[in-house]
């Protein structure tokens, strides 16, 4: 039997505030409905999109989940997918993080590990935070803004760290000599990230950025004590600054996170804490995990983009399941890298005729269709990013492949007959492996051959195909790829994966892009202080990439979460583009 006890304190009223604004209070009208037996919220489709569904302020219990795959890294400094900068906050703080709870207001940002939003200089160069005070990590040493400033130097390194996002590399004001603390453990880093005092952290940036408050709620800030830090093995025992802490860590298999009793939630008014144990297995075949999650042998599924098209047929039929699920828009695009590393696809006319020749119905099947894959996307930026507009270079009949200009496109890069190239995806996500086998025979058909190599996600960018060496070496031309928004505008989208500069020797996000009038018009868009005018250029950015032919759009995405039995708490993020994993409670 679970413990029930009360929230405390300042969680208390934060969540009672999060539920009372979405219907959870008494007397709203988003009220979810309670069942007959008054045994908790009736099942309503779409219901955790606009309030929290469930809601409850019970503690105690075990919240399972299962993963389809590895974890890229359980280290802050080197995690880039979003499940991971969901669920991380549960044993990480950043200086600020994503509003909890559902509606618009999950795309804004609140203050987390700092006391309040960023203070700019009159510049816009130079960013300030305080801490809260009365922070602590698990063994009960304070946390400090020394820890914060050392953990954004640490990520600097992306030969250990290869998985992190480099948004602070690329902005703070580096020493020339900086390789990163292990290499250069002696330069002075100050003049990109410092703390004066225990209490606040100071970015200086190169050039005026507007969006640091977005920036700041990556996992990079999530401090970590010098004096614990063990390099590339520090993932395997992250020091936990959050309410839960590591009991268990079989790498590849299992997790096991408890209560972190050093945590204060006086010092948090963002997470609840709900469960005692939060158990997570890895691994597990996605099928069998989405069965599992209809049968309640598990509550959630912590990858977050949906159910795989093998449940679609069993969970849309029949009106009890499709009950529990939730169909949210979402600002992710799922796409094709096309990569210009390897002849032919060097050549624009050759990208233009994999543009051509992709069957774009086929591939919108292979993620679900329209309910459960999205919107056929015709350029990058997704509906729901600040300023989108939809555009198509590459038309054709009923969206089903110009074979014709794709011939012609062929023939003008002097492959008239075709070519041969790889296409990789993940192994582990069924959609994608459908996806490149719909590519498969769409290209066939113009003569261009494809052989099809599935590796793991947890290392996929590190290894495979976000490694320049691995894909100079191994011929990859095409690369199945997803990318959600960082922060709703077109900087939080569009740098991270259409600007050449961040290109690195392995964990590349950016697999494909690499013009430099693109990285023109980056900059032109990054400093361009009137919002209107910015928004503009971020839409000329999509279009040149468009133009270059190097990313083939797939789908807008939705998708359809289900809810998993006997979970409380459940809301939609907008900004964690999935269920607010913080929020979520056992019964």
């Amino acid at each position: 039997m679970r413990r029930k006890h009360a929230l405390a304190g300042a969680a208390t009223a934060a969540l009672a505030l999060v539920l009372s604004a979405c219907g959870g209070g008494g007397g709203g009208t988003q009220q979810p409905a309670q069942s007959a037996a008054g045994g908790g919220a009736q099942a309503v489709f779409n219901a955790g999109l606009t309030q929290v569904w469930n809601p409850s302020t019970k503690k105690g219990g075990t919240l399972k989940a299962a993963h389809q795959a590895d974890w890229d890294s359980l280290d802050p400094g080197d995690t880039y997918y979003g499940y991971s900068f969901n669920f991380g906050r549960f044993y990480w703080r950043t200086l600020t993080m994503y509003k909890p709870g559902p509606g618009p207001e999950g795309n804004t940002v609140v203050p987390d590990l700092a006391e309040g939003l960023g203070t700019p200089s009159a510049d816009g160069k130079t960013w300030t935070y305080k801490l809260r005070s009365g922070l602590k990590y698990e063994d009960g040493s304070p946390i400090t803004a020394k820890d914060v400033a050392y953990a954004v130097a640490r990520s600097f390194d992306k030969e250990i760290f290869a998985h992190g996002p480099s948004y602070l590399n690329e902005l703070l004001e580096w020493p020339k000599d900086f390789k990163g603390v292990y290499k250069t453990p002696d330069v002075d880093y100050s003049s990109a990230v410092e703390a004066p005092d225990d209490t606040t952290v100071v970015f200086h940036l190169k050039k005026p950025f507007a969006s640091m408050d977005y920036i700041v709620q990556l996992a990079m800030t999530a401090p970590v004590p010098k004096d614990k830090d063990t390099g590339a093995k520090y993932r395997e025992h992250v020091v936990s600054s959050g309410p839960y802490k590591f009991e268990t860590n079989e790498a590849g298999k299992r997790f096991t996170l408890v209560r972190n009793d050093q945590w204060d939630p006086k010092t948090d008014p963002n997470r609840p804490a709900l469960p005692d144990r939060i158990e997570v297995q890895l691994n597990v075949n996605a099928d069998d995990l989405d069965n599992q999650l209809i049968a309640g042998d598990i509550q959630l599924d912590i990858v977050g983009t949906g159910v795989q098209p093998a449940a679609l047929g069993r969970i849309l039929p029949d009106p009890a399941m499709k009950a529990r699920t939730d169909n949210p828009t979402i600002p992710r695009l799922w796409y094709v890298s096309v990569i210009p590393y390897n002849k032919p696809l060097d050549n624009i006319e050759c990208r233009k005729a994999v543009q051509f020749a992709a069957d774009r119905v086929a591939n919108q099947t292979a993620f679900g269709g329209e309910l459960a894959g999205g919107e056929i996307a015709t350029n990058v930026m997704p509906p729901g990013i600040v300023g989108q507009e939809k555009f198509d270079l590459y038309p054709s009949a009923g969206n089903k492949g110009d074979l014709t200009k794709a011939k012609a496109a062929l023939a003008a890069c002097g492959q008239p007959n075709g070519f041969s190239t790889t296409m990789t995806y993940r192994a582990d996500r069924p959609k994608e492996k459908a996806l490149a086998e719909a590519m498969e025979q769409a290209l066939a058909k113009v003569g261009i051959k494809l052989t099809l190599k599935g590796f793991p996600g947890s290392s996929y960018f590190s290894e495979y195909a976000g490694n320049v060496d691995y894909v100079k070496k191994n011929g990859i031309g095409l690369a199945a790829h997803g990318w959600g928004s960082d922060w709703p505008d077109g900087y939080g989208f569009l740098q991270a994966i259409v600007d050449s500069r961040t290109i690195r020797p392995a964990g590349n996000y950016n697999l494909s892009v690499m013009n430099p009038e693109v990285d023109k018009l980056i900059d032109q868009a990054s400093s361009t202080l009137d919002a209107n005018a910015r928004n503009k250029l971020w839409v000329e950015v999509d279009k040149k990439v468009m133009e270059d032919a190097s990313i083939l759009p797939v789908v807008w995405a939705k998708t359809l979460l289900l809810r998993g039995k006997g979970l409380t708490n459940v809301a939609y993020n907008e900004g964690q583009s999935m269920y607010d994993y913080i929020l979520l409670g056992v019964e």
